[in-house]
């Protein structure tokens, strides 16, 4: 893994394959870069080169919290800058989840440094809209105000940080509880915003904006629904949609371990994706 820094964050990085079309792919939720690292060698192995990188409060990257754009806006700049300076664009961008968000953020914000789109388990719908509010911000500002941050620190998200990261417990620790509120509570808003839309986070408006070539690949829990994936697939226009060999499950997540033997089929069928529009490209 190597270091690069983007606009005074220090993000972790690792280039998987050694030439051919780049591709940017980025797991879901708050988690490092890590589980998509067998994928993303399955991808390089056709003839990519694979950009994984810890998003700022992931991994190994460091730690700024701040409340001045949704974390996805943020993730999809600072993807864009990282990619800038290593001299890799226009590429493709591709993730799943909170990834998939990151990856429209970056068509919306960057179309021009953009090959294409990639999208993986997208997500919407009313479970959704519910749930992954109280996961990602209230359970922390819950936590701060019942126990400061001692509290906070205890929560999964942040142990599990603190593992790969260990610096960021001492820079958490040494927060001011309310500081940590406010900006999880802004947070909170901001996300609030676009959170019942059938794409979580967009509307049929923006999505409509996106010309480049696109393809879904629909989840099948309740917070990633197959049916949130084909809706994007029809309000993103002229965009492809594989459906995997696999039935909705009454769950609240399906892990992405789950999925592990579903990789090669994304592999073979994001490889070919590409390599059909970058011949027509050529």
């Amino acid at each position: 893994m190597a270091t690069a820094n983007v606009g005074g964050i220090n993000i972790v990085y690792e280039i998987v394959g050694s030439s051919g079309p780049v591709m940017a792919l980025m797991p879901g939720a708050r988690r490092g870069s890590a589980e998509m690292k067998p994928l993303a060698e399955k991808i390089a192995a056709k003839g990519f080169l694979v950009v994984l990188h810890d998003r700022r409060n992931t991994g190994g990257s460091d730690m700024l919290l701040d409340s001045s754009d949704t974390e996805e806006g943020i993730w999809a700049d600072e993807l864009h800058g990282l990619l800038g300076q290593l001299g890799l664009l226009p590429a493709y961008i591709s993730g799943s989840s909170s990834g998939a968000r990151t990856a429209i953020n970056y068509a919306l914000r960057h179309p021009d440094a953009l090959r294409g789109l990639l999208l993986i388990r997208v997500t919407g719908g009313e479970f959704a809209a519910n749930r992954l509010p109280q996961n990602y911000y209230r359970n922390f500002i819950e936590a701060a105000e019942s126990g400061g941050m001692e509290a906070v620190g205890e929560i999964a998200r942040f142990q599990e940080y603190f593992a790969t990261n260990p610096k960021t417990r001492d820079q958490l620790m040494a927060m001011d509880p309310k500081d940590f509120i406010d900006i999880q509570s802004t947070l909170l808003d901001k996300f609030l915003a676009g959170a019942n839309l059938p794409v979580m986070g967009f509307t049929e408006a923006q999505l409509g904006t996106i010309k480049v070539p696109t393809l879904v690949v629909p989840g099948n829990d309740n917070t990633h629904s197959s049916q949130s994936g084909r809706i994007a697939h029809d309000l993103i226009k002229g965009s492809e949609m594989h459906e995997l060999p696999i039935s909705d499950q009454d769950v609240d997540l399906v892990s992405w371990e789950e999925w592990n033997d579903l990789e090669p089929e994304i592999a073979e069928t994001f490889s070919a994706f590409m390599q059909r529009h970058e011949k027509a490209g050529g």
